[in-house]
């Protein structure tokens, strides 16, 4: 099983976010289980919600306390939120963020961490750029598709489209698919985004 907790605020599509990332597993033949924790619902408040997936059946329905990876929509959250508490050690970190590990005081944090396992992409820059809107959940779906191997590309993008249509559904997939191919395999740096880190 492989377990997903998203930290971001509210107006940010935490929810959303682990309600595609589902989609997107189920797409691929495989189980998979999707949830928020409910608490002050106003924009700007710390709203966590959760993914599992799976090959076979998945019966919990407890809060995810030892995620396989993070995705931190608002790095913001570092000050208020431990947002990395219960993560395993060789665990995936997936930022929102223009800023370089230094700057947001995580270089040494991050280095505990196998080489490629904490990645930052300016996910909410993807965003205003091909949607309008600073809304960084669909574009983090496609980083997290490239940097994890876990789900294709495709099946991110049909997932996005249950959720956004028309005009809206096409700047939130053109954003996926830049942040999938900033996060590629090649080694080289997007515009927004960087996949080189410790």
């Amino acid at each position: 099983m492989f377990q997903v907790r998203l930290h971001g605020r509210g107006g940010q599509g935490v929810v959303t976010a682990a309600e595609m990332l589902s989609i997107a597993a189920f797409l691929e033949k495989r189980y998979a289980q999707a949830f928020p924790s409910f608490g002050s619902e106003r924009t700007g408040a710390p709203v966590v919600s959760y993914c599992r997936i799976d090959d076979k059946e998945i019966r919990l329905r407890e809060p995810i306390l030892a995620p396989d990876a993070l995705i931190i929509q608002d790095p913001t959250l570092f000050h208020s939120v431990n947002v990395f508490q219960g993560l395993k050690p060789d665990g995936r970190i997936l930022i929102n963020s223009t800023r370089s590990l230094e700057e947001l005081s995580l270089a040494d944090f991050a280095a505990k961490f196998p080489a490629g396992h904490v990645r930052r992409i300016g996910a909410s820059e993807l965003a205003s750029e091909h949607v309008g809107r600073p809304l960084p959940n669909a574009a983090l779906l496609g980083a997290f598709a490239a940097v994890t191997g876990l789900l294709h590309f495709d099946s991110v993008e049909q997932a996005i489209r249950t959720k956004f249509a028309g005009e809206i559904g096409d700047g939130n997939v053109a954003a996926a698919r830049a942040a999938y191919e900033a996060m590629g395999g090649n080694g080289a740096v997007g515009a927004k985004g960087e996949s080189a880190s410790c």
